[in-house]
Parts: C-alpha cells; structure tokens; sequence
C-alpha cells in the first residue's frame, strides 16, 4: 500500500491515487465536472473529487442551520432530486436531509464561504438582492458576492455555463481514456477552457450606461471573480487561484 493512495466503496477493485489535473474530468461519484486535486484510478480511467473521494457521513451547513445532511451514494426515492445550491439535477452521490428534503452535490455542500486572492473577496451568500453579472436576475441559487458588493454570480449560472461549454464532458464523450485535452471547434475536439463572461458583462455594463473605462476595469474584476467560482464549483477552489488555468477575458 502506498501513502495517500485510499480504498474507495465505489470501486473495489483497485486503489485511487491522488492527482492533479488541469485538464476537466467528469466525477464518477457525483456525475459532476471537476477539474484540480482528485483522486484517480489509472487503470480503469475512474476519477473522483476529493470531496467525493473522502466524504464525510454527515455534515451541517450554516445556510440550513436545523437540518443534519447524511452522505448517500444515490440520489433517495424514486422522483428527481436538485441541488438546492445550484438547482442542478442530482445524479449520484449527495448530501441530503431527510428532515427537510434539502439535496446538496458534495462539491455544493463544500463551496468555501469565501474566496481571497488577496485582491478580490467573494463571499457565499445563500441568496442576494443584487443583479447576477450572468444572468441578471436576483434571488436563484446561491450566489457569490464580492465585498464592494460589484460583482455577482449565482452559483447556477456558472454550473449552467460549465454545462454549455462543456456538454460533451456531462455526457461522458470524451474519447480514449477520457481525454478532453483539445478544444471543440474547427478541429473537432472538446472544449476545455474556462468558459467567458466577457459579452456577457459588457452588456450588462451597457444596459447600465457605463463609460468605456469603467466596463472595462469592471469586466476584468469580474471576469477574474468568476474564475475563483468556477474553480469552486469544480471542487478545487485552489486550481485558478494558483493560476492553472489563466483569465480568458480576451477571447
């Protein structure tokens, strides 16, 4: 046996090591994409989140403070569960609350309540009065906001985004031995990049008649606010802080 390699319930054939990827793969424990620290067969291409991989039996959030949420590897009951953080559907391993019926994924139920690079601080709210820079709606999901209270993201938005850009790696189709390395476009292959907000800001800065200067420092701040949800989101809030993936505000 080899120091930090773990034996995992879901796959009792073979040990999981732990790794680093830059490269985004689909979780098979929570059917979500992650990208950063995991925990990986090699032999039989099965990664896991480093949530998934340790989870624990029971947790508490702040958020829902009289509910004990219980870990499960499927979703319970018969009809479809959502994640109450990022309102997407609930595939596999979950934490859920059979008092309240509150469902979180386990990367959701882990999302740090709050990021710092030391420039930029967001904090995890489980719902805000202000505007998403996404999709300009209040309330939803739970939402990212940074101290100056400027830039906004609803945690759906962004696993929405991650679902558009990366659709071929929710479905499983990334080739030989997962590989989703190449883009998807000209040369056929998936997409990997970090999705961008950049259209997506400047209309929301021109829809709210600001100067040229003005959107452009905004959308820089939040094109890199956005980075540290997305890196969250997928379950290493510390892969974009440490600059694995760079900002993608000028595509």
């Amino acid at each position: 046996m080899k120091y930090n390699e773990i034996s995992h319930f879901s796959h009792p054939h073979h040990r999981l090591k732990p790794g680093y990827t830059e490269v985004p793969f689909k979780c098979d424990g929570c059917k979500e994409v992650g990208i950063g620290s995991n925990y990986k067969c090699t032999t039989c291409n099965y990664d896991l989140h480093v949530h998934c991989a340790l989870p624990s039996s029971s947790i508490t959030h702040p958020f829902y403070t009289k509910c004990s949420f219980q870990f499960l590897s499927r979703p319970p009951g018969p009809t479809a569960r959502y994640c109450n953080a990022c309102e997407k559907a609930v595939s596999g391993f979950v934490y859920h609350c059979k008092l309240c019926g509150f469902d979180l994924h386990p990367c959701c139920a882990k999302l740090p309540t709050m990021l710092d690079d030391g420039e930029v601080e967001l904090y995890l709210y489980r719902k805000v009065g202000s505007a998403c820079h996404k999709c300009g709606r209040k309330g939803r999901s739970w939402s990212y906001r940074s101290t100056c209270k400027k830039y906004n993201l609803h945690v759906a938005c962004v696993k929405e985004m991650l679902v558009d850009s990366w659709h071929e790696i929710y479905l499983g189709r990334g080739g030989a031995n997962g590989n989703y390395h190449n883009s998807w476009g000209q040369n056929g292959k998936i997409e990997t990049r970090i999705p961008s907000l950049k259209g997506t800001l400047e209309s929301y800065h021109h829809n709210h008649h600001q100067g040229k200067g003005k959107v452009k420092k905004c959308c820089e701040m939040a094109g890199l606010a956005m980075q540290f949800v997305i890196s969250a989101v997928l379950g290493d809030p510390t892969a974009l802080i440490a600059g694995v993936v760079g900002a993608l505000m000028s595509k």
